[in-house]
């Protein structure tokens, strides 16, 4: 089953770049054995419209056209459920027993998600009730998928 991350803007050079290389390869290590691909991270460019719904819509069309045809849809959202880490895993689990060709995180950008994009969701994540930045969210979401790929490799997963 592939994996995708499909975010709005660019993690520059630094420590939350690097940190999010870190967990992407743990993941795709753990998650290989299981039948998870690696991790494909896609970067979707911030629109530069001068309104925000226009730059939600525009940057939700450029979501759109990267999520593969009968993908799993997961948006983080600050409205969405949340999950534990086991959770998380027992989702991976399911979905991969479905025979699922692929699951795409969504990432949106500063002003959210349009509307239609979020009606495709199967599921919206949440990571607590703190507003978090788009960087560190994805930062989260990899260290996430690293531990579901521990816990369905039945490592013990609060560990490292």
């Amino acid at each position: 089953m592939r994996l995708l991350v499909a975010a709005v803007g660019r993690l520059k050079q630094g420590p939350e770049r690097e940190l999010a290389a870190w967990y992407r390869k743990r993941a795709a290590a753990a998650g290989r054995p299981l039948g998870l691909r690696d991790v494909e991270i896609i970067e979707i460019r911030e629109s530069r419209a001068r309104d925000a719904e226009r730059r939600r819509i525009e940057e939700s069309i450029a979501l759109a056209n990267v999520i593969p045809a009968r993908a799993i849809v997961v948006i983080l959202d600050e409205r969405g459920e949340n999950l534990d880490s086991t959770a998380m895993a027992a989702l991976l689990r399911e979905w991969r027993a479905e025979d699922r060709q692929a699951v795409c995180f969504v990432v949106g950008g500063t002003d959210g998600l349009a509307p239609s994009l979020c009606e495709r969701a199967t599921l919206k994540l949440a990571f607590g009730t703190a507003t978090w930045p788009h960087q560190l969210a994805r930062i989260m979401l990899l260290e996430q998928l690293y531990r579901a790929g521990t816990i369905l490799a039945g490592h013990p997963y609060h560990h490292g």
